[in-house]
């Protein structure tokens, strides 16, 4: 399941929406080496219309979201990330980031749910480490739930 570089997989399936495939990669490649250490995840980059009928068929939610995390039972398998890329064109452009930003937001921000983080149950835990990382990794924007609480 990995990559050349590590335990993660990565795969764009949309050509509409341009991302710097190459930084994503190795974005991935130093998550696995920090907060992902010790299991493999994948990072699927696709059409609001996929994520909307994943969000439909997995959480009976009939609307398309940004990104949606699948965590996996499977020892040393931390699970799956699903990522609308027009939805996060739409957002880099509204927070005035590259789209490959706001991928890589809502990599860290699907990968924390991988890890067990729940920003709705954890009392600001899961916003602190996403604040650290981003940080850690040069991601200068606002996080997605520092956003949805401003």
């Amino acid at each position: 399941m990995g990559s050349d570089d590590g335990p993660w997989w990565f795969h764009n399936r949309q050509r509409k929406i341009s991302i710097d495939e190459q930084d994503v990669r190795a974005f991935l490649a130093r998550l696995s080496r920090g907060p992902a250490k010790g299991g493999e995840f994948a990072v699927l980059v696709s059409t609001d219309d996929a994520v909307r009928r994943a969000n439909a068929q997995f959480r009976g939610v009939r609307a398309t979201t940004d990104v949606l995390s699948f965590p996996d039972d499977e020892p040393g398998r931390h699970g799956d990330v699903l990522i609308s890329a027009a939805r996060a064109a739409r957002q880099a452009e509204q927070y005035g980031h590259s789209t490959t930003d706001e991928v890589k937001l809502l990599i860290l921000h699907g990968l924390l749910h991988l890890l067990g983080f729940d920003h709705e149950s954890d009392d600001g835990a899961m916003r602190r480490e996403e604040r650290e990382l981003r940080k850690r990794y040069g991601l200068n924007p606002a996080g997605l739930i520092e956003r949805a609480t401003a």
